[in-house]
């Protein structure tokens, strides 16, 4: 059990880094910014690298809505359920501190929102809650049903992170606008805490909508789309 922790600390860490940092670094650095899409393949690329690498160890989840989606879709033990989701969260926060610390060795250094999700106006395009939460719940739902489709025994080997990590890419392309896109509890609530805005009020959508439209999409797959369940 130790080694799964450690996985999902590992993983995690590395995509609030790799994809928070991609953010934080690089987004609006200059003439030479990556922008949103950017940041969205950053994001993909954190879950595909990380699957590969640890997902053999611990499923890789990196994300407590995707542990209770895998759990309500009875790929996962409801009782290793609690220790994933704080070694998600302290994997986030370690790689948001670590991210806090080279991004304020820069000359002016403000941390500004430092990536954090948010509605109203702490939305890039000043979406309103409302469309915030369908727009996490919609998207974590769709990234639920690509995670058991793709790791379900009758889907090609070896492809699952791929599949994964660009669902993730098409999610933030699609959302970045709107909430700077969560889909990830983890995610969100690191890098609040940082932030010199109010996205630690705000912290309470980014768990419910994720959680809720985790939950939703692993409904949907066993109900209408298991293949397993018909052998």
């Amino acid at each position: 059990m130790l080694k799964k922790l450690g996985a999902e600390f590992v993983g995690t860490f590395w995509l609030v880094f790799g994809g928070c940092g991609a953010a934080v670094l690089a987004a609006g650095f200059p003439e030479l910014g990556i922008g949103f899409v950017g940041v969205s393949l950053a994001f993909g690329l954190t879950v595909l690298t990380m699957a590969y690498a640890v997902g053999h160890i611990s499923g890789g989840h990196f994300n407590p809505a995707v542990s209770l989606g895998l759990a309500l879709g009875n790929r996962f033990s409801w009782g290793e359920l609690p220790g994933y989701w704080a070694a998600q969260v302290l994997g986030s926060f370690c790689a948001a501190g670590v991210l806090y610390v080279i991004a304020s060795g820069a000359p002016g250094f403000e941390a500004g929102g430092f990536a954090s999700n948010g509605f109203g106006e702490l939305s890039p395009g000043g979406y309103s809650m409302t469309a915030a939460l369908v727009a996490e719940i919609v998207l974590t739902a769709g990234f639920l049903i690509v995670i058991l489709g793709a790791t379900s025994k009758n889907a090609p080997a070896g492809f699952a992170p791929i599949a994964i990590g660009l669902a993730l890419t098409l999610i933030h392309l699609i959302s970045i606008p709107v909430t700077n896109t969560s889909v990830n509890p983890a995610r969100s609530t690191s890098v609040a805490f940082y932030a010199e805005t109010a996205a630690v009020p705000q912290l309470w959508l980014f768990w419910v909508a994720p959680l809720i439209g985790a939950a939703i999409g692993a409904l949907v797959w066993k109900l209408l789309l298991d293949d397993d369940a018909t052998e």
